[in-house]
């Protein structure tokens, strides 16, 4: 029996000494939170932060007056190991497409999620949509054995004379995404003014997300593009070439859309979020494109676009024209040429790139040397020259000139090119991915 009682005291000693280490025992431990492991998200690569002289490297003294060399510090990231593709692209517009047919045409409860509790109080009624049910029976499905909607999605479609052979095709005008997000670097700047509400600081938007296939006659007056406009966007064979026709509002919704997408399996995971994706601003882009390289012309180093073979690097216009000396005529598949050391495709040639930053001639002069970056979110009563956007990178159809990694230039925020496309970032969430502290 004492042996019995010697071992019952043990263990009430036991539990009693982990009672109290759990316990703060009136000490400040920190909130209990879940832990995190930084990983590299799906088609990016870590980009390890540092510093580098941005600016040019040859000596233009022309250009020298909007690209001025300056010694910048990036902080670490992860960024598109490629252009954004038709086929990334396409999950953006479907996602929109479906969702539009099911709230506005379908509004079937099967394809929405089934409140459980409360949870329809704390939805304040709106309805949630099921996309797992979504990917097993596809909205548009049609025939025995489907999910027939075809009589409830007609309006989806265009109608009367817009309609040609009778078929059914989805009005791309319909397609429109609203998205809000809060502009802090206003609410920064205001971050003491009493007059000012939460509310002043939320920018929304509403945007078309389908890609104006029309850029390909439009960018080129009397060339014989019709082909690319009726197949490029549409056909499997370019699914992996980097999607055009975008335009930098469509390209920062599509990012809104990605963290949004993102954050939903996290949420039903109960996971960590991770940063929101972003457009890079262009100290992040050349910094990218460099490939932690020191003043090099191109991002696979070197003062040539050839290598000692004769073979060029990248695609663009060679010569007086001769397009298809670099292997593609128009844009090619974007894992094409050798990757940077970041093993980053494509940051030269191809197509140009999108940046969130706005475009200023002085703004090298101005601009922090810690993490730079000049936004500026015009409004459509803001003159044009409010709406540039720095453009990156060079195209398919662009001189080796446009394709050094200080080469900056800029387009229209409303306007989209059959040369320009876009690639995403978001930040990393620490000192180092190397750093397991």
């Amino acid at each position: 029996m004492k042996k019995i009682y010697y071992l019952f005291s043990l263990l009430a000693v036991g539990v009693l000494s982990s009672c109290s280490r759990s316990g703060d025992r009136g000490e400040v431990r920190g909130v209990a939170q879940k832990s995190f492991r930084a990983e590299v998200p799906y088609g990016m690569v870590y980009i390890p932060g540092g510093s580098f002289l941005m600016g040019q490297t040859d000596q233009d003294v022309t250009f020298a007056q909007i690209a001025q060399n300056k010694q910048v510090t990036i902080a670490p990231f992860f960024m598109d190991q490629t252009e954004l593709t038709n086929s990334q692209y396409k999950q953006f517009v479907n996602w929109v497409r479906d969702s539009i047919a099911i709230t506005n045409y379908i509004n079937d409860d099967k394809y929405y999620l089934k409140p459980k509790g409360n949870d329809n109080a704390n939805n304040n009624g709106r309805k949630i949509i099921n996309w797992d049910y979504v990917r097993t029976h596809p909205v548009f499905a049609s025939g025995k054995g489907k999910n027939d909607n075809s009589q409830k999605l007609q309006g989806i479609y265009y109608q009367g004379d817009d309609r040609i052979f009778d078929r059914n095709e989805v009005d791309v005008r319909l397609l429109k995404y609203n998205y809000a997000l809060m502009v802090l670097r206003d609410a920064a700047d205001h971050h003491n003014d009493k007059t000012k509400k939460r509310s002043d600081f939320i920018f929304r938007d509403t945007v078309p997300v389908y890609p104006d296939t029309l850029v390909w006659l439009e960018d080129f007056a009397y060339a014989a593009n019709e082909p690319m406009v009726q197949s490029y966007f549409s056909h499997p064979a370019f699914r992996n070439y980097p999607v055009v026709g975008v335009n930098w509002r469509q390209a920062r919704a599509f990012t809104v859309w990605r963290t949004r997408y993102n954050e939903s399996y996290k949420d039903a995971h109960r996971l960590p979020h991770r940063a929101p994706y972003n457009l890079p601003d262009e100290a992040q882009f050349e910094y990218a494109a460099r490939g932690g390289r020191i003043g090099t012309d191109y991002p696979w180093g070197g003062p040539y676009i050839k290598n000692a073979k004769g073979c060029l690097l990248a695609n663009f216009k060679p010569g007086r024209g001769n397009y298809t000396d670099d292997g593609g005529a128009y844009t090619v598949n974007v894992r094409s040429y050798f990757p940077n050391d970041y093993g980053l495709y494509n940051m030269a040639g191809n197509v140009a790139e999108w940046t969130s930053s706005a475009y200023d001639e002085s703004a090298s002069s101005f601009v922090h040397d810690m993490q730079p970056s000049y936004v500026y979110e015009a409004k459509a009563t803001d003159p044009e020259v409010m709406k540039r956007k720095v453009v990156r990178g060079g195209s398919w159809k662009d001189v080796g000139y446009f394709l050094q990694n200080s080469t900056r230039t800029y387009e229209y925020q409303d306007s989209a090119k059959s040369y320009i496309g876009f690639r995403c970032v978001t930040n990393f969430m620490g000192r180092d991915i190397r750093d397991k502290r």
